[in-house]
């Protein structure tokens, strides 16, 4: 099974931290963030990463390389301008082939089991499978339901709520067979924004479609998403990560 690392933000937030380095290169307990998830993936025995680069991602290419040096190999999804997640997820698609594939948001730390996702078998009738946690304070309101069958559901008033992780298994079914198809218009509309599209435009289709399962997790997640986030994560776990 191949994993995407998700690398290719500007990382606005980070700032003026992501100014000179990327923001997956910034440094957790001593090495940089995705180094984090390419051992751990590694570990896991997924061994075939793609990671999708853009700002100062020459960086990052030349920190990783061919990835030989953890046991993997690397192939790159260079985007002259970042695509946001899905559309990044389609650029990548001709080097992720036709089976199912991890996706990891390269801007988490966490010691989530890669190997358990990548055992994980979604059904016929399904086409992702995303891994949740308890909203964090800074998203507080989370992003989605989930049902006592295990599957998505839009977030509602009263009802509780969980954050996506940035951690899932998709089958290449649910990004659609071209640039043109499905989703009710979001793959057209952005074809005509130069192929940015945001996951959740995907998400919530295929959600009202029954086709995305979840999990819940409660282990080691962080979000690093600014410098406090950075600092803080370095300060809690630093010696241990």
């Amino acid at each position: 099974m191949k994993a995407m690392i998700l690398a290719a933000g500007r990382g606005a937030r980070m700032r003026p931290l992501s100014d000179a380095r990327p923001k997956p290169l910034l440094a957790v307990g001593g090495k940089p963030l995705i180094q984090h998830h390419v051992e751990r993936l590694a570990a896991a025995g997924i061994t075939q990463l793609v990671i999708n680069v853009s700002w100062l991602g020459e960086q990052i290419e030349a920190f990783l390389g061919d990835g030989t040096r953890w046991g993997c190999s690397i192939a790159w999804s260079r985007e002259a301008e970042a695509l946001e997640t899905a559309g990044g997820i389609i650029h990548a698609l001709p080097l992720l082939g036709a089976e199912n594939f991890l996706v990891v948001n390269g801007d988490v730390w966490t010691d989530y089991p890669f190997a358990e996702l990548a055992a994980r078998r979604i059904s016929a009738q399904q086409t992702a499978h995303l891994v949740l946690v308890e909203n964090p304070p800074q998203h507080p309101k989370g992003d989605f339901g989930l049902t006592a069958d295990g599957l998505l559901a839009p977030a509602r008033a009263n009802q509780p709520t969980y954050t996506y992780a940035g951690l899932g298994l998709f089958a290449p079914e649910f990004f659609g067979e071209s640039f043109g198809e499905s989703f009710g218009g979001a793959k057209k509309d952005a074809a005509m924004c130069g192929g940015k599209l945001p996951l959740k435009a995907l998400l919530d289709d295929a959600i009202r479609r029954g086709e995305v399962s979840g999990e819940l997790f409660a282990g080691a997640w962080r979000n690093v998403g600014t410098p406090e986030e950075l600092a803080a994560l370095n300060g809690a776990d630093g010696g241990s990560v």
